[in-house]
């Protein structure tokens, strides 16, 4: 072998070159090592942080050990971004669609309803909302805060159920959080809520047994569902999967147990509210067919000072498309948000049509009655309202605005679209034989405080009785939610 001396006698060029790949390969080493030891430092300090206690609820105690991912939690707090259709903004959903009053007539939801603002944001929304001047379950707060399941431990769960929204208000205080997903001693994923494990055990399947990547859906899928509350006395929340998790199942659940949320004031028909089912829409979706998982889009990973963490700021995915889509979608940030777009808004197309005829519907069905119409004449209309509304209602209350699943939002609206069909030519039979075949007069509906006034709502009372629960009710519930987490270690 020729020496290295001889090799570059006459060629200062590649002296020079071997000078610099050797800088360079030095620098790299330099830099890995660096990066090594780095790593090797977090990670014992991540051996060192304070012990989190079993039902710990403050997430700021969390963040003491946890800084990354409790300052994008902090971001929930932000209220400003709108997409086409959704977002963090509030938005008053009946000042928007006054035909919303009419679907929910007799029911809390014709009194309020707005676009949820964010995790941070839980409490004082459900607070704030007119559907709680009227008593309520302590059922209601289950998802809302961090210290549920603090208080069910502390009573079991049957008997926090069991409570009262009222009585339980001085025990849920911080927000929803670290505590609802997360182990505190080895920051594995974990279920807080029984209804989830419960609804999977009657399936015959163990939620133990999940994956990761399912249990970053499956913390999501203890509040993102429909669920109702069972039993007139133990308001048990339970998931109605028992038959299948897709909308004609749940139905049929219903249908069985004949269960209804409220009777209809104008229909009078028995009807269903759909809570929010996100993870069942999702589930019929390409993104899960896909196997990703609502953390994927919702808290994408981010990396800070050579660090990978998931996001905590939970969101809707367009207001953080580079992380949140391009990670799999080569596509430009704006043909992405157009794509989301041209799909929703097909999607509003459909929902605006039934949304109108169902509430004529409703009208109509009140109108048949003030016909003189028997009950036996009017069982097959308010059998078919029951069930036109549920649909529409199931792909409405899904949040995404059909985004997770838009085929299956579509077939849902479509089968809606039947049933409303069906329930006005059986209100036209039924007055045609009343000897009524005129078109039904309809109210005037042109705004939300009208359409109130039609179903015989006293909003300004109601309004004045939050204002003074407001007012005196809260500060002192406050107080003791502070006096209690001050004994705390």
């Amino acid at each position: 072998m020729r020496p290295i001396q001889e090799i570059i006698k006459g060629r200062p060029w590649l002296a020079w070159l071997i000078f610099l790949g050797t800088v360079v390969i030095v620098f790299l080493i330099g830099m890995l090592a660096s990066s090594i030891v780095e790593r090797r430092q977090e990670s014992a300090a991540l051996q060192m942080v304070k012990p989190i206690a079993d039902w710990e609820p403050r997430n700021e105690k969390w963040g003491e050990n946890y800084p990354r991912e409790y300052q994008s939690y902090l971001g929930t707090m932000d209220t400003t971004f709108r997409s086409k259709y959704c977002g963090s903004v509030m938005i008053d959903y009946l000042d928007q669609d006054p035909e919303l009053v009419v679907i929910w007539a007799g029911y809390s939801f014709s009194k309020g309803y707005n676009q949820g603002r964010g995790h941070y944001h839980a409490i004082q929304d459900i607070r704030n909302i007119l559907r709680t001047t009227a008593p309520q379950p302590a059922t209601c707060w289950t998802c809302k805060s961090t210290d549920v399941p603090r208080v069910m431990n502390q009573l079991g769960v049957a008997n926090f159920y069991k409570g009262t929204w009222l009585d339980m208000g001085p025990e849920i205080y911080n927000p929803i959080g670290c505590q609802d997903c997360h182990d505190p001693k080895t920051m594995n994923l974990r279920i807080t809520r029984p209804a989830l494990i419960e609804a999977f055990a009657r399936q015959g399947k163990d939620i133990t047994k999940a994956t990761h990547q399912e249990m970053r859906s499956l913390v999501c899928a203890q509040c993102h569902v429909e669920y109702y509350f069972k039993g007139k006395e133990e308001h048990y929340l339970t998931f109605p999967w028992d038959r299948g998790m897709i909308v004609d199942s749940i139905e049929g659940y219903y249908d069985r147990a004949n269960f209804s949320d409220w009777t209809h004031s104008l229909s009078r028909a028995p009807m269903l509210k759909a809570q929010h089912p996100d993870y069942e829409m999702f589930k019929t979706g390409i993104h899960a067919n896909r196997g990703l998982a609502c953390a994927d889009c919702h808290m994408p990973y981010r990396s800070e000072g050579g660090v990978k963490f998931t996001n905590h700021k939970i969101q809707s995915p367009l207001n953080d498309i580079a992380n949140a889509c391009q990670v799999c979608h080569r596509e430009s940030e704006e043909q992405l948000r157009n794509n989301v777009y041209e799909r929703q808004d097909k999607f509003e197309e459909g929902k605006r049509t039934t949304l109108r005829d169902l509430a004529r519907a409703h009208i109509e069905a009140k109108f048949a009655w003030d016909k003189g119409a028997t009950e036996q004449e009017m069982k097959p209309v308010m059998q078919s309202l029951r069930h036109a509304q549920w649909r529409w209602d199931y792909v409405s209350a899904s949040n995404g605005y059909s985004f997770h699943s838009p085929v299956e939002s579509q077939r849902i609206l479509n089968t809606c679209m039947k049933r409303i069909q069906d329930a006005r030519l059986q209100i036209a039979q039924v007055l045609a034989k009343h000897g009524y075949t005129d078109p039904v007069p309809m109210p005037d509906l042109s705004n939300k405080l009208k359409a109130q006034n039609y179903v015989g709502l006293k909003i300004e009372e109601m309004t004045g009785e939050k204002e003074k629960f407001l007012r005196t009710v809260v500060p002192g519930w406050n107080q003791k939610a502070e006096e209690r987490q001050s004994k705390m270690k």
